[in-house]
Order: C-alpha cells, then structure tokens, then sequence
C-alpha cells in the first residue's frame, strides 16, 4: 500500500523523498519495498522495547558526570578538555563521547564559556535584472605597489546584466566618501531614476557605512548585501576581478604611482568593454548588451551556422545548430535546492 501510494504522488509530480516522508518511512525503505520479490515484510522497530546495555552509565556515574561539568573548575571546558585532565589527577568516570552523550541528555549541551553559539545568516534576497542598470555589483580589489605591504584599491561597478564596467576609480586608501562619490558618478552617467536600481555588495565596513547608506537613500538606490564570509554572494564582481588578474595583460611588476595603476585599468576598460566577448552572455561584449545591441549580432551568427548545416549536413546530422539564442535575463542569487535525495529520487524515477 505505501510503495503504490508513493509511486501515485510521484506521478502526480511530488518528490519522492518527500513522499516518503508522509507515509512514514525513509527513502531508502521505500527502494528496498520496490526490490523486494514476493510479500512484503515490514522490519521496523517501532514500538520495540529498547534494549538496555550492562555496561551502560549507572543514574550515580550520569549525576556525577554532571556534577564535574557544572562545578567551578570544569564549568568553562568542553568534555574534550575535561576527561584528560580527570585522568592526571587520577579519575576516571567516563570516556569523552558517554560525557558529550550526558550532556545532550539533560539539555546542556552548549557552548561552554563566552564564545558565542554560530548564528545562521538567511542568504541574500534574489535578484533578476531583465535590462541595464536595475542590477549592479560592487566590489574593492587590491592593486600591488612596489612597497612590500601596501597596495592601492581598486573601486569597480559593473552592470549585472550586460556585465560592463560602469564605473571604477583607484585610491590609496579604502573610504565612505570614495564610494559614495564613486556611485553618485555612475548614476549620473548612466541616467538612473529614483528606485530604479538595486546595488549589492558584500559586507565590507565601506559598503554599510552611514555615509554610504544615506548616498543610497538619496539617488533611489536600494542597497544589497552578501552574507558576512561568503564570497559566492558576490560572484559577478568576483569572476571580473579574477579575469582582470589573470589577463595576459596584467603587469608582471607592481604598479609604480597611482597614476601607473589608474591607466592600466582605465585599458582594461576599454578592452574588457568593447573587445572581450564575455562567455555569460554568449560570447558577445558587455558594451553590445548594455546598449541592446547583442540581439541583432547573436541573430546574424545563428543565420551563418544554419547556412553552414545547410552547405554540409553531413557534420551535424540530426543536432541543431549551437544555441545563440538571447539572453533575457541574469539572476543574482538565485534560490538554490541543495537537496541529495531529492537529487537521487529524480535520477531514479
């Protein structure tokens, strides 16, 4: 009854571990139930008297554990630290998993001392841009000088969307007002309204500052930011500071004055803007797609390999040609299932 029930959900379009779950057992029951020839047995030991060990803790060697752990020399120490130092002077009441077991018997199984308990950050809200400037990213790099320690910052806007550089600028030092200056330029130039753009970055003090903020507040922009020590939230400024390192164009040496570091970038501008064809939008440059003009170029590249099938179709045989097809949108953190089951039941079915 339960396998024929599951396999209805299924086809209705539920996830099978999920409907697992309903019926009360675990997918890999489920599995085992659909492998199984001839009658069904059901194994489980619901309702099945647990089975009490010999040598298990006495209810004095659990009070006793609890004891030690409350009292004011062990109060502060995980058991990792407390069954050693029993054993040097001489004590042995437990090993150190049947004290972590008491512990999480009796509710106290927490962090001992003043180190904070981990907090659970939500991930960021997505975002979809289906245009230029509703969707920029944010980020500061660091640029080597000659002096071994220092270096200059690199400030970078880019466009989600289209992926160009909006707008950058290089200083000595990382502050609210370079920022702020920074984003008032690039508004300007490209025209933004008020609530029309969404700027996300991670959560460095220069991206929260008042200063910055209130920058924010008055052009209309509404501000987004990673999750503290998760750089996959920012990866649209991540991947271009990366293709900015590592393009054979990069000085080997560092930069000798601001103004050196000020003209290579402004190069790789011009180069990665209106040269580099960007492989996240196939493979047309971030200038053509910001100014709507990538369409009309995918287009004509899908009319030359449909000739080229047409002159020899041989080669292709039943495959379509390679998809050029448009880009309409780019989503920035998008919600994610990181589920295995649900991953394993999909294959399986």
């Amino acid at each position: 009854m339960a396998v024929k029930l599951i396999e209805q959900a299924v086809e209705q379009g539920a996830c099978c571990y999920k409907a697992c779950d309903v019926i009360g057992i675990s997918w890999r029951t489920y599995h085992r139930y659909r492998q199984t020839s001839g009658p069904v047995q059901d194994k489980r030991h619901e309702g099945a008297q647990k089975r009490v060990q010999s040598h298990a803790l006495t209810e004095h060697e659990q009070k006793q554990i609890l004891q030690v752990c409350n009292s004011s020399e062990y109060q502060n120490l995980p058991p990792s630290q407390i069954v050693p130092r029993l054993a040097d002077g001489g004590c042995y009441i437990a090993s150190e998993s049947s004290f972590y077991r008491v512990l999480k018997k009796y509710q106290q199984l927490q962090r001992r001392g003043r180190a904070r308990c981990p907090r659970k950050v939500s991930a960021p809200a997505p975002l979809c841009a289906q245009k230029p400037n509703q969707v920029w990213s944010w980020d500061i790099t660091y640029l080597p000088t000659e002096v071994k320690g220092i270096y200059y910052r690199l400030y970078l806007i880019m466009d989600v969307y289209s992926r160009m550089i909006v707008a950058w600028e290089v200083h000595e030092e990382e502050d609210q007002d370079h920022s702020s200056q920074l984003i008032k330029q690039a508004c300007l130039v490209h025209c933004v309204m008020l609530d029309q753009l969404t700027l996300h970055s991670d959560n460095g003090s220069v991206m929260k500052g008042a200063t910055m903020l209130c920058t924010l507040q008055n052009l209309g922009v509404m501000p987004s930011f990673s999750r503290p020590g998760v750089s996959d939230d920012n990866p649209y400024s991540e991947a271009l500071f990366r293709t900015l390192k590592y393009t054979p164009a990069y000085p080997e040496k560092a930069f000798k004055s601001i103004d050196d570091a000020r003209r290579w970038v402004q190069r790789f501008e011009s180069w990665y803007n209106t040269e580099h064809r960007h492989s996240g939008i196939k493979y047309v440059t971030p200038h053509l797609r910001h100014y709507m003009q990538d369409e009309a170029v995918l287009c004509k590249r899908k009319e030359v390999f449909e000739k080229a099938k047409q002159c020899n179709p041989a080669r292709w045989g039943a495959r379509e040609t390679r998809n050029w097809s448009h880009i309409k949108e780019v989503n920035l953190n998008p919600l994610k299932e990181h589920d295995p089951k649900q991953k394993r039941s999909k294959i399986k079915n």
